[in-house]
């Protein structure tokens, strides 16, 4: 008997939503996997790499080829660039690299990454600050870098360990925020966010060369307006009005997060105290600047000045500089409370030796390996292998070091706990997310609301001059996530109309403490009526295993659906994975048919076929629209990330919310299954490849037989009973099949068959 896993299909309510926005934290993949120490070797003209060093080059990267290898792993990559990073550290023995896979190739990128960023930490004898960092944003819901530690070997010398960042670019906002085309500014010293007058152009000032706003996208543009506007209103606006226009324009409650973070971790060279280090994202589908952390190496207790561990966490910023963005929000009631919060639940779940000590002795017992012959790690303070294992728990005789790493958090969490002001906060609701705005289709709300005690959520709503209500629920049936998650979902009903449609979110705990998001306007949506029925009703963007396509290989694929009465033409659309491009892919001149699917390859290879695009799906996440040729969107969708051979679909097909489905390429959509190693009934196939008639024959009988094209067309149905059945097949047109059979009990098995012509 032939042992194989298959699916049993067992339905569940597990809801998801498909939001205007996109995850915050991407899948670590194969370039950031931490549970591996992976090796890039660079391979570089030793000439130029002789004069990168001696001339301290960091603007002009040299030719190089880059290999990753992960123990199970090896890629290649090309005529690379690579260069030095850093400013201050340039001077280090040990250096900092970055590797450009577009340096040379416009648009050329590995795993999705156009850059990476492999840092020398030559600050920190333990050489995961900026690594558990990271990992904490992460924890907390910070936007932030994906990283691990790597070996790096130059012309096949050893390097010594580093950390490989994530570099913040068009593709992490992209992961982030679901598009690439809003502006992008590199913040540096002396970043401070003071007011400098009306003109945009007042921020464009230099200093080093280099500006301390450095616009990193729409350079062309150059157009500094909504930064000036930004630091207008954050400097300008009175303590009383500041919550309500503040919040128009800057994603205030992830901020007051990362303020919590800075404080506990002391992360002193941000901008909180110097005015140093971050950047800001404007992002377009919801009008707001986001702030995003950035180069955390100088934390949990590293010092060049001052002592860290006891600083008052209400007063943390230099006293007589402006920090405005530190300063004008602790003088705000309304916000200090909820710092307070996030400082509080920062102790309790993350910042604390519960849980976080074991994290960092995990990372600890991964790279101490690698610590040995790294020949660059003593070169400039002197650390020593017993250097290392002694600064996880106690400060070493060198200035900049006085704490252990462990000792730190400790210390740390006494002073930061004796310090916490009694508040008596209201809800604090955030991460509000939405389905793309159909008038045909149920809006399904979706936001993160916190509190000590408990909640009772509502929506309310406006359209046409109506005004309506819906309960929000943490139950996980309610297009929230998981049950008592602080995730809460609800449904406004479709208005079947275009306009627009206003709502804010209400949140009262059990002491009658209340909160409203957005606290002074409502957040309107523009609802369309789609005449034209066709939709993007389901994608897998790490196909492993599901379905190939004609070249035999496993893509990223989508399907579109005709929910109309009648066939339309392709031509006059287009699919697009940029929002900035919406006329990236057009469709090919032809029909799909009423109540029907149509299966897309999205795999960047024109040259396979008219159903293949010109981009791929993100495995990490992204949006999708599927538009006309006047412009309008007709479709978007917006995914997060997924694993391998897992599909998110619409329920029902065309008009239901996006989550996570079966896999039916080609076919109607069902619900998620939970998946068990079963046995399969021994089946038998022959002959394969077939001309004409193929016979199949099982242990057990069989009640459906199923046959689907490549493009994911059903071709062929039979419910015909039996243990031993003949398929007349002579009429199919030779090609590769998926053929699917069921069991008696449910049990579903398949394989791929090959139909030839008969000679």
């Amino acid at each position: 008997m032939r042992v194989r896993n298959l699916l049993l299909i067992v339905v569940f309510s597990l809801v998801g939503i498909t939001t205007n926005g996109q995850t915050l934290f991407p899948n670590p993949g194969k370039v950031f996997n931490d549970e591996v120490v992976p090796k890039v070797y660079i391979e570089i003209d030793p000439g130029d790499f002789s004069e990168m060093i001696n001339t301290l080059e960091n603007e002009d990267p040299f030719p190089a080829t880059f290999i990753f290898d992960n123990g199970n792993d090896r890629d290649t990559v090309e005529n690379i660039g690579l260069r030095l990073r850093g400013n201050t550290s340039l001077d280090a023995a040990k250096k900092s690299f970055k590797i450009s896979f577009n340096a040379f190739e416009a648009g050329k990128k590995y795993k999705g990454l156009e850059k990476m960023n492999i840092n020398g930490e030559h600050n920190d004898p333990s050489v995961i600050r900026s690594k558990i960092s990271w990992d904490l944003c992460r924890q907390a819901g910070i936007p932030s870098s994906r990283s691990n530690h790597v070996e790096l070997y130059i012309n096949e010398d050893y390097f010594g360990l580093y950390i490989n960042v994530e570099h913040i670019d068009e593709e992490f906002v992209q992961l982030r925020f679901g598009d690439e085309i809003g502006n992008l500014y590199k913040c540096t010293w002396p970043a401070t966010l003071e007011y400098l007058g009306s003109n945009p152009d007042n921020y464009k000032f230099e200093n080093n060369g280099r500006r301390a706003y450095e616009l990193k996208t729409n350079t062309a543009e150059d157009n500094y307006s909504d930064i000036a506007n930004f630091i207008d209103v954050l400097n300008n606006t009175s303590n009383a009005e500041l919550s309500c226009e503040l919040e128009k324009i800057f994603d205030v409650q992830n901020y007051l997060k990362i303020i919590a973070f800075d404080v506990l971790t002391a992360n002193w060279d941000g901008p909180i105290f110097n005015k140093n280090n971050f950047y800001l994202y404007n992002n377009p589908q919801d009008g707001k600047i986001h702030y995003i952390p950035y180069d955390v190496d100088n934390s949990y207790g590293i010092r060049w000045f001052g002592e860290w561990t006891d600083r008052n966490i209400y007063s943390w910023s230099p006293s007589g500089e402006p920090r405005p963005i530190y300063t004008k929000i602790m003088a705000n009631d309304q916000y200090r409370a909820q710092y307070t919060y996030y400082v509080e639940q920062f102790l309790d779940l993350y910042f604390n030796e519960d849980g976080f000590f074991d994290h960092i002795d995990e990372l600890k017992n991964l790279i101490e390996g690698s610590i040995t012959n790294d020949i660059y790690y003593p070169q400039d303070y002197g650390f020593t292998p017993s250097d290392f294992q002694n600064s996880y728990v106690q400060g070493l005789d060198v200035f900049h070091v006085p704490h252990g790493l462990k000792e730190y958090i400790s210390l740390r969490h006494t002073s930061a706990s004796n310090q916490i002001e009694s508040t008596n906060e209201a809800p604090i609701i955030t991460n509000i997310q939405q389905e793309f705005g159909n008038a045909n289709q149920d809006i399904f709300i979706s936001a993160k609301i916190e509190n000590d005690g408990n909640l009772t959520a509502t929506v309310d709503y406006n359209f046409d001059g109506q005004d309506g209500q819906a309960v929000l629920f943490d139950d996980g049936l309610h297009n929230d996530q998981n049950a008592g998650d602080d995730i809460y979902g609800g449904t406004i009903p479709a208005t079947d109309q275009a306009g627009i449609l206003t709502y804010f979110i209400s949140a009262i705990d059990d002491e009658m403490n209340s909160n409203r998001f957005p606290y002074c306007e409502n957040i309107a949506i523009e609802l369309f009526e789609n005449s034209t029925p066709l939709y993007i009703n389901e994608l897998q963007s790490n196909n492993e295993s599901t379905i190939v396509d004609e070249a035999g290989e496993f893509d990223d694929w989508l399907e579109l659906y005709n929910a109309g009465n009648q066939a339309l033409n392709l031509s006059d659309f287009f699919l697009s994975d940029n929002l900035g491009n919406l006329s990236k892919w057009q469709l090919p001149v032809e029909t799909i048919d009423p109540g029907t699917f149509l299966l897309i390859w999205a795999d960047d290879d024109l040259d396979q076929g008219i159903f293949h695009t010109n981009f791929k799906l993100n495995a990490n996440g992204e949006t999708l629209t599927l538009s006309n040729s006047s412009g309008d969107i007709i479709d978007q969708v917006s995914y997060s990330g997924q694993s391998n051979d897992e599909a998110t679909g619409r329920l029902p097909n065309g008009t239901g919310i996006m989550q996570p489905v079966s896999p039916t390429p080609g076919a109607s959509n069902v619900p998620l299954t939970a998946i068990e190693e079963l046995i399969i009934p021994d089946f038998k196939i022959a002959p394969n490849p077939f001309s004409e008639i193929l016979s199949i024959s099982s242990e057990i009988e069989i009640i459906e037989i199923r046959l689907f094209n490549l493009l994911g067309q059903e071709v062929f149905n039979s419910k015909e009973f039996g243990t031993q059945i003949n398929l007349h097949l002579a009429k199919l047109n030779a090609g590769i099949y998926l053929l699917q059979m069921k069991f008696e009990g449910g049990v579903i098995g398949t394989e791929r068959v090959l139909k030839v012509k008969r000679f």
